[in-house]
């Protein structure tokens, strides 16, 4: 399993994997809106002047199986910053075989290398394998409101 970062080149395979998240999100009852989002808006969002947010691809035989779309937050009271996990989505043939921890790894890498605090991210509790996902990697649940789970995970701190 490789990781790559997504280049502008990547713009159409980008909105596939958020297409395919939200038909995901759709099926387990956590998005029931309509996407606003367009080729030409992550064009312009991820890779304009200034980027809002980032991505990575799982890459399995040459093909991209996987992505997650991550952004930095900063706190004025820590100094620091942190990552927030916005998307992560991995094709339903290729779970469990990987790719998903192999995205979560390189994220730890990026939050360590920048002296991130933690990463965190949200997540449904109807999404259980999700989840079950999530515990594995040794990330916790800080808080729940309805199906709203909070995660948080900070691997590199056991080093």
């Amino acid at each position: 399993m490789k990781v790559r970062s997504a280049t502008p080149d990547d713009v159409s395979l980008i909105f596939s994997f958020i297409q395919k998240k939200s038909k995901f999100d759709r099926n387990i009852g956590a998005f029931s809106g309509v996407l606003q989002v367009s080729e030409d808006k992550i064009r312009k969002t991820l890779f304009g002047l200034i980027p809002f947010s980032y991505v990575l691809f799982a890459e399995f035989s040459g093909h991209e199986v996987g992505f997650a779309l991550y952004g930095f937050r900063y706190s004025s009271f820590a100094g620091q910053p942190s990552v927030w996990l916005d998307d992560l989505y991995v094709d339903d043939e290729m779970r469990s075989q990987g790719a998903g921890a192999a995205l979560m790894v390189k994220l730890a890498q990026i939050a360590k290398e920048n002296d991130c605090t933690h990463l965190a991210w949200n997540a449904d509790a109807r999404n259980t394998r999700g989840l079950s996902f999530y515990h594995r990697l040794g990330a916790e649940i800080t808080e729940q409101h309805g199906n709203q789970c909070f995660l948080r995970w900070v691997p590199w701190s056991a080093a």
